[in-house]
């Protein structure tokens, strides 16, 4: 693990194959499409989702949802009145953003002890899980992710994001598989944040003068039961799906508990759901 550990903190990125078991991914999957079913259409507001600073998220189901379970609309999915051109089993781009706490499936497998022994691994010695998310990538109209940090959206000081992230299914360049720029994060700090505007919404703050760098990037296809850890620093993306095969994944993201938590980021704890103490809840397993 010394030597993974090693090339996590030179890359900025380290994908582990065979972390997980086949069943894990079938459960994770089933349960997913099973509460996008269940899900209620009348009285949702129909939020879609995307990570371009031009077309983010800022309305109130978006907002309140850290301590909730909520379905966020792919762009491609809705037409200009709100109307699913497309069955709403294949509509969703993400679930979120505290399947970690209220759902069994997802809270048990989040909170296993070989989780916390990466997250101390890693030097975290106070690490606290604060969201989580199904990411689906649907055929045909699977939504680009442009290139950022999730130090953006997860702002701590020093900053201290990592995302864990878990292929339930085999992500390949034609379904809109991960690019990493390597070492990217040794190179920048927060380029920019996500905070929540003080008129409501939500706006990005640049943080340099130039925001949006110019990097190489790597393909990192991954077979299912891959884990990817994701340093919050580092310079990633993925493409559309375009293809006739759904990459859906389970991800979630962690800080530091010592590091202060930017109380204008979009995601606040409450006091019902504070952020999940992994070093707390951690199984025997």
């Amino acid at each position: 693990m010394s030597e993974q550990i090693e090339q996590f903190h030179r890359d900025g990125f380290l994908a582990i194959p065979d972390f997980f078991a086949a069943e894990d991914s079938a459960n994770l999957l089933k349960r997913a499409k099973e509460l996008v079913q269940e899900f209620d259409l009348k009285d949702h507001p129909r939020t879609k989702f995307s990570t371009s600073r031009d077309d983010h998220v800022g309305d109130d189901y978006f907002l309140n949802s850290g301590d909730k379970i909520r379905y966020f609309f792919e762009t491609d999915a809705l037409d200009k009145d709100g109307n699913l051109v497309v069955e709403k089993a294949v509509s969703i781009n993400k679930i979120g953003h505290a399947l970690h706490e209220l759902e069994p499936v997802y809270r048990e497998f989040s909170t296993r002890k070989k989780l916390k022994e990466i997250s101390h691994a890693l030097g975290y010695k106070q690490p606290r899980v604060l969201q989580s998310m199904v990411i689906f990538k649907n055929p045909k109209i699977g939504g680009e992710v442009p290139p950022h940090q999730d130090s953006t959206f997860l702002y701590t000081d020093p900053p201290s994001a990592i995302g864990f992230w878990f292929a339930l299914e085999d992500c390949t360049p034609e379904n809109g598989c991960m690019y990493f720029a390597p070492g990217s994060h040794k190179k920048y700090p927060t380029l920019k944040r996500m905070v929540r505007n003080g008129t409501g919404g939500t706006k990005f703050i640049d943080l340099v003068d130039n925001p949006d760098p110019e990097e190489e990037y790597v393909c990192v296809p991954t077979k299912a039961g891959t884990l990817v850890l994701i340093h919050g620093q580092v310079l990633h993306k993925s493409g559309h799906n375009r293809s006739g095969k759904s990459r859906n994944i389970y991800t979630f993201h962690m800080i530091e508990g010592e590091s202060p938590y930017a109380p204008d980021n979009w995601l606040l704890p409450t006091p019902e759901m504070p952020f999940m103490d992994l070093n707390a809840v951690a199984s025997e397993v």
